[in-house]
């Protein structure tokens, strides 16, 4: 590994973290970087810090247009999309107080050698925000569509990766991000969808229905293409309603 030749004071710094297994595979990790050609290093700053997020939110579209498809179940799965964000909203509001309990310094403060990717990262570290709110997307991906959730999930851990590569994270900050996440997007859940199905029940039954339901069939507009291709009245029936009135 590049910097940590045998004899060194960061082989000493490597021999004192073989312990420490968070921190060993914390130089493991963020050593690749440190062989990496410097072009590769800005590719994974930039992945690690925007690319991710901007990933989640085209296949959260993606996952969107699908479930809109559904005949059955559209609102339900609409639904879990809108609880995606929300939820992640709430896991990084909810890594305040943990931040501010546990109050670990960011990795390149205690262990010095490492290749620090992105600079002015003065917070504390546990837990990752970034690996929060990813995963905390990518599980409620998941609840509203199978397909699009593994490929959300398998986003979320190259998140957690990066953030160790780039030398800003532990490998356990991340591990807490995902658990962080998970808990949030998970145990909320049945609350979330007991008050985000009926609105979007209630969405797919007017002129925003494209919103929930893909095609005719869905809301005030189906219900008006409905009406308009429903058969007349045969004459004879008409008659005898106004006979019948008449009388």
């Amino acid at each position: 590994m590049a910097g940590l030749a045998l004899g060194s004071p960061l082989a000493e710094l490597r021999g004192e973290s073989d312990s420490n297994p968070d921190v060993s595979l914390l130089y493991d990790i963020n050593g690749l970087a440190k062989d990496a050609p410097h072009w590769f290093d800005r590719v994974m700053e930039f992945v690690g810090e925007y690319g991710i997020v901007l990933g989640l939110a085209l296949l959260m579209v993606g996952a969107w247009w699908s479930v809109r498809k559904r005949p059955k179940d559209a609102p339900s799965a609409v639904a879990g999309l809108v609880w995606a964000p929300l939820a992640a909203g709430i896991a990084l509001l909810a890594n305040i107080p943990i931040r501010g309990f546990v109050e670990r310094p960011r990795p390149f403060k205690d262990h010095p050698g490492l290749d620090v990717l992105v600079a002015g990262k003065n917070d504390y570290s546990f837990v990752s925000d970034h690996a929060t709110l990813t995963m905390a997307l990518a599980v409620g991906v998941f609840m509203a569509s199978r397909k699009y959730g593994v490929g959300a999930i398998a986003l979320a851990l190259l998140e957690g990766f990066c953030r160790v590569y780039m030398g800003v994270h532990y490998p356990t900050d991340v591990i807490g991000g995902f658990a962080l996440g998970t808990a949030v997007a998970l145990l909320l859940a049945p609350l979330a969808m007991m008050l985000l199905t009926p609105l979007m029940t209630s969405v797919a039954g007017s002129r925003a229905a494209w919103l929930v339901r893909a095609g005719p069939g869905g809301g005030r507009a189906g219900t008006r293409q409905e009406t308009a291709a429903s058969p007349p009245v045969p004459e004879s029936r008409r008659d005898g309603r106004d006979e019948d009135l008449a009388a």
